[in-house]
């Protein structure tokens, strides 16, 4: 599913249609015309009535396949996102899914090959045709991470959305997303920050792991950043900003991995000059 300007969903196929067209006009997706956006708007049912209304027209066996498989996908995808959250947090639709027998056991109206468009899993695509100013047509791909910006976390993200395939079971592990596969900035930037900091030897993942360890309690790399200062006065710990930062790789045997401690990666976090925040 993806998310557009009009604020609606679009499933599978018809979502990678809206996502060429807005990248190459530069404007709002059109809506599909289906009976899916006539029950449901925004195409995730907003109230029980929308939820009510595109169940039954689901369940018309004289309704379009097409429609009864976009619907399908729709519901049971509401059905995952209701399932994930607290009691307290989920809204009259949801709890109408969750609680209703008619929503019980949606039988799939999935049939072989020709839903394929619909059914395998299908995300934006890494080529779009753009429109330049002069009128002409060009092709625009999206290229490997740039080795000399390895911290320009906009180009980690839209590399990250279009070949880490979020939602699926292939994770980028210690990249946070929401349902709407929003990035959290922060994760962003240690990921970056281990991609940076170590080799690719055995070690990597034990130093990842101690990593990941000290910039998740709160304030110990900042109660090790004041005591450095106060150690040192002349020689004050100054952080590197901005897309260009000069990073010292760790480099140690594999043997010794799991002696890699916290002090140490404090130290390396110190020695590379890494951002408080």
């Amino acid at each position: 599913q993806l998310h557009v300007h009009n604020n609606a969903i679009f499933v599978r196929a018809n979502a990678n249609q809206a996502a060429a067209f807005k990248y190459s006009s530069q404007q709002r997706a059109k809506m599909p015309a289906s009976l899916v956006y006539k029950f449901a708007l925004r195409s995730f049912p907003r109230t029980p009535y929308e939820l009510e209304q595109l169940y039954k027209h689901y369940a018309n066996k004289h309704a379009p396949h097409h429609d009864q498989v976009v619907m399908y996908l729709l519901i049971n995808k509401l059905l995952l996102v209701a399932q994930k959250l607290d009691e307290s947090l989920l809204d009259k639709t949801m709890q109408a899914l969750l609680h209703d027998p008619m929503y019980r056991d949606l039988q799939s109206p999935i049939q072989g090959d020709k839903d394929k468009d619909f059914v395998v899993p299908q995300h934006i695509p890494m080529r779009f045709t753009c429109v330049k100013k002069n009128g002409t047509i060009a092709l625009h791909v999206m290229h490997a991470l740039d080795p000399s910006q390895l911290f320009d976390l906009k180009q980690i993200a839209q590399y990250v959305l279009i070949f880490g395939r979020p939602g699926l079971e292939n994770t980028w592990q210690g990249i946070a997303f929401d349902f709407a596969y929003h990035m959290h900035w922060q994760t962003l930037f240690g990921f970056a920050l281990c991609r940076a900091l170590c080799t690719t030897s055995a070690a990597k993942p034990a130093v990842v792991r101690r990593l990941a360890l000290v910039m998740a309690r709160p304030g110990m790399y900042r109660e090790a950043v004041a005591s450095y200062n106060t150690a040192f006065l002349d020689q004050l710990m100054v952080a590197q900003y901005g897309s260009h930062l000069n990073i010292i790789q760790v480099h140690m045997p594999d043997k010794m991995a799991q002696n890699f401690s916290d002090n140490n990666a404090l130290h390396v976090l110190l020695h590379n000059q890494i951002l408080l925040d």
